[in-house]
């Protein structure tokens, strides 16, 4: 089997340079449609597809977001890697604006979003207790780190509804109480849908600013979180530039076994399944259906 680089790439991040043979592709999916057409191409002679979340332009709100469409696209275009790039505001002094986090865990807080492809008719439950890939996590990583990033390998990521940000009182309940390091609104239910969908995942993690608990939050104004956003896009263009050269064009199965979460998830009988929702998920779930 190949690699297929997915990138979804969040705020800031609209495209990545260097692709050759780039074609921006309208990808079919029973799903709904995709945040956006998708950009195909190769890197350095790995296959990569890149799908902008909120849509060029920034169009989708992070609730209105078709995380169900967008992971059924990059699955049937053959992606095998995901590595999702998203804006995110940071709960420790150390982890400062302009640094990468690479997420290993998460906290859902969201509630307005279909959060699986499965459900009555078909109904699966794939484990999550690990919900990003350790190799391709070490990947995204050490690529940033090439790129000149200061990163943090490991960190909880607390996904909130949004669109607003936090009150204080809950910031300093992520914080304090609930360990978390990050906090943003766009990687569940992605990461869910992702490991349903039988994909690796990475979350790369792009700090702005510091988050309402930090006395000096107000001080920061909109232009400087704008220009660490602008920032954070180039470092995640460099970093995506030297995955290809980690990952490599062969790709074995994951050690981690992300590609064969399905394997005793299906619960419904065979005779018991509904044709309809099986005919949607002719893509995600191929391999066991």
């Amino acid at each position: 089997m190949g690699t297929v680089i997915g990138i979804i790439g969040g705020s800031g991040v609209y495209d990545i340079d260097g692709l050759e043979d780039a074609v921006w592709r309208t990808v079919e999916s029973p799903w709904g449609l995709p945040s956006d057409q998708v950009l195909t191409g190769q890197l350095d002679g790995v296959k990569m597809v890149f799908l902008p979340r909120h849509g060029r332009g920034h169009i989708h709100a992070p609730s209105d977001i078709p995380y169900r469409a967008n992971i059924d696209a990059l699955k049937r275009l053959g992606v095998t890697d995901v590595i999702s790039v998203s804006a995110c505001g940071s709960f420790r002094e150390n982890t400062a604006p302009g640094d990468f986090v690479i997420v290993d865990q998460f906290i859902d807080r969201t509630f307005a979003r279909p959060k699986s492809f499965f459900g009555s008719g078909c109904v699966a439950h794939v484990g999550f207790a690990h919900p990003t890939c350790p190799r391709l996590s070490e990947a995204c990583a050490t690529s940033a780190r090439e790129a000149g990033v200061t990163v943090h390998e490991g960190g909880t990521y607390l996904a909130m509804e949004g669109p607003q940000f936090s009150t204080l009182a809950e910031s300093r309940l992520y914080r304090d109480q609930w360990g978390a390091d990050v906090i943003g609104m766009t990687n569940m239910p992605e990461a869910k849908l992702a490991r349903e969908a039988e994909l690796c995942y990475a979350s790369v993690a792009m700090v702005t600013d510091f988050d309402c608990w930090h006395p000096d939050h107000d001080q920061v104004d909109v232009a400087q979180v704008i220009a660490t956003l602008t920032g954070n896009g180039d470092k995640a263009r460099r970093m995506v530039a030297g995955l290809p050269a980690l990952l490599g064009e062969e790709r074995a199965a994951c050690p981690h076994g992300c590609d064969r979460a399905l394997d005793m998830a299906i619960m419904t009988a065979p005779d018991k399944r509904d044709p309809t929702l099986l005919a949607k998920l002719d893509a995600v779930a191929r391999r066991v259906l």
